[in-house]
This record gives structure tokens, C-alpha cells and sequence, in this order.
């Protein structure tokens, strides 16, 4: 299958890199962004200067702020924040003319309230149209400039997921398939929550060993939840389980662990949330997953102490504390 037009919704620093990333094969790439303004200023200056500054943009994207430009689009790439998924997807349903286009979710994160994750609500709202997800350790300066990556493409159609997996293929951006279209997802969601774990543990200034336990320990967690979620268990050991979570825990260009290190020195989450314009999708996602959690019954302590600080108020110490305070148990206790 040949994508004649491409549109990619959400002009974020993810969304211009992956604009860039699927112009490379050529042919027509629409770059929809929801404020005008910064529609009409990546076509006049060729960049993204307000979320991925400094990369030019190919001559065949084109930046638009109209969704019926997108409307036939024989794939389109889901790239806005995960709590304005439901809503983009309600308006590119009215657009739609009668050819269904492929969607691909490339958002990392689960709907608060009903716990779905971001394939089954476009599912939800766009019936009839295939739906994949991709997922891995990407972040999007890296990716935008070429440096190499890889991700995973979460998709149940065999053929589906091979034409997909050759125009988000690149010299420079390897992807992997994977028929686990749930697991991809929850790998990708979840990590961002225990990255602001991580990011306390950098702001508190604990050392690596410390570190190095808690994303041990965040995988375990993860993998508990995630299977009980309907993934499966060894797809938390790939690309956007073990390798999202490092990049996410330890890179200084995570915006997760960039919050986490704030909350770790002081500041509040509101605080952190007012002075930012990027999403931090660590903090809707740590309420959808605890909803989750406890819906299951499924014991998730780190997630528990996040969730306790970003909603609750809690103190960043009190929750180490009573972290560092669990009795003993097995490594392996599931």
C-alpha cells in the first residue's frame, strides 16, 4: 500500500519529527496545527520554531491549521496530547470524506475516567478505520535531527503493519512490529509517570545506585500492570516497555523527568504545570493509570506515591519515605 497524502495532527516537537521522518519518502505531508498562528509561521520560516527549533522542514510538508485539509489523507499520524485525542478524533470524523484513512495513535497516554487507551478511542470514534500505534525511545530533537532510533509499531493486521512499518522506516529511524497493539501503548503511557519518579530522585540528588533501583523496580510495576491491562508481558521488555523507560528516566531532554527534577527541588505541580508549554503526559496519565489500578486491584506503590503528589499534595520526602518503608518482599512477587 502507497500513502499518496499523509497528514500528521499535532504540532508538537513529536509531531514536527515525525512530519519530517514520513516526508522523507516524499510525496504530500500535511502538518495540521490547532493555532493558526504557528501554521502560518512554520510556512513562512520552514521550522517549528516554538517546539523543535532549528530543523528546517521539508519543502513537502505543509503546514495547515484547517482539518479539512487532512480529509484525504490515505494515513493519518495522531500526534496531539493525549486529553485532546477524543476531540481532534470527534473533528476529523466530520471532515472525513467516504475513504477511511489508516490512523496510527503516536500519543503516549490512557483516558482518564474510562481507562481506555488511545487506539480504542479513535476506534471509538473513527469505526471502519485500521488503527495502529507506534511507541519507543524517541525523542524528538534526536529524531528530528537524524540521529539514529528506533520505535515499535503496535498493529493485530499482519500486511497492515508491514506497509506501515516501510514509511516509518528511514536510513536513520529502524522500526520494529509487533501484533501486542495493547502492550505498545501501556509501555509508552506508563513510563512517563515513573519518569517523574526518577526526575524526584534527580532533584533530591540521590545517587545512581538509588536510581538504577527505582527503574528496576518502575519495570517490575509496569510489566504488573500492564499485563493485568491486556498486554503482554514480554513486549514490557522491548522497545516502548525497557527502552522508553530508560531514555524517559535518564535523558535531560525528558520533559517527565524534567518535572520531576523541579518537584524534587521545591516546586509545586502547579507551579511547574503554569510555567510550561510543553505536556507533561506523565501527569494526566499517573490519574487514568491509578483509576486503572484500583478498578484491577493490582498493587502499584511507586505509581501510588506519584499520583499522591501530583493530585493530593503530598510532600515529595513523605512519599520516599513511605516508599523506602514497604516491608520486604520477594524480588519476584508478582
Amino acid at each position: 500500500m502507497r500513502f499518496e497524502k499523509i497528514a500528521v495532527l499535532g504540532s508538537g516537537g513529536w509531531g514536527t519529527a515525525l512530519a519530517g521522518l514520513v516526508a522523507a519518502h516524499g510525496g504530500e505531508v500535511v502538518l495540521w496545527a490547532r493555532d493558526p498562528g504557528l501554521a502560518v509561521s512554520m510556512r513562512t520560516s520552514r521550522q517549528n520554531s516554538r517546539h523543535l527549533p532549528g530543523v528546517e522542514l521539508p519543502r513537502n510538508i505543509r503546514p495547515v491549521s484547517d482539518l479539512a485539509d487532512c480529509a484525504d489523507a490515505g494515513l493519518v499520524l495522531m500526534a496531539v496530547p493525549s486529553l485532546a485525542v477524543r476531540r481532534t478524533a470527534v473533528a476529523l470524523a466530520k471532515v472525513l470524506d467516504r475513504r477511511l484513512p489508516v490512523l496510527v495513535s503516536c500519543t503516549k497516554g490512557i483516558e482518564s475516567g474510562s481507562g481506555l487507551l488511545m487506539s480504542q478511542v479513535i476506534s471509538s470514534l473513527l469505526p471502519g478505520s485500521p488503527v495502529a500505534a507506534l511507541s519507543g525511545p524517541n525523542l524528538a530533537p534526536e529524531v528530528a535531527a537524524g540521529i539514529p532510533a528506533a520505535g515499535v509499531i503496535g498493529c493485530e493486521t499482519p500486511s497492515l503493519c508491514a506497509d506501515l512499518q516501510s514509511v516509518l522506516s528511514t536510513r536513520t529511524f529502524r522500526t520494529y512490529t509487533s501484533d501486542d497493539l495493547a502492550g505498545v501503548q501501556l509501555g509508552g503511557a506508563l513510563k512517563n509517570i515513573f519518569a517523574i519518579a526518577a526526575g524526584v530522585s534527580d532533584g533530591f540528588g540521590m545517587g545512581d545506585n538509588a536510581k538504577a533501583a527505582l527503574v528496576t523496580r518502575s519495570l517490575a510495576e509496569m510489566t504488573r500492570l500492564g499485563c493485568a491491562m491486556g498486554g503482554q508481558r514480554e513486549t514490557f521488555s522491548g522497545l516502548s516497555g525497557t527502552g522508553d523507560l530508560m531514555v524517559t528516566c535518564f535523558s535531560r531532554q525528558s520533559r517527565n523527568r524534567q518535572f520531576g527534577e523541579r518537584l524534587g527541588r521545591g516546586e509545586s505541580p502547579s507551579g511547574i504545570l503554569a510555567s510550561t508549554p510543553s505536556v507533561a503526559e506523565g501527569v494526566p496519565t499517573s490519574r487514568s493509570a491509578m483509576e486503572c489500578a484500583r478498578r484491577l486491584g493490582i498493587d502499584v506503590p511507586i505509581l501510588s506515591e506519584v499520583f499522591a503528589v501530583l493530585h493530593e499534595g503530598k510532600p515529595p520526602r513523605e512519599s520516599l519515605a513511605c516508599l523506602l518503608g514497604r516491608p520486604p518482599k520477594p524480588e519476584c512477587d508478582r
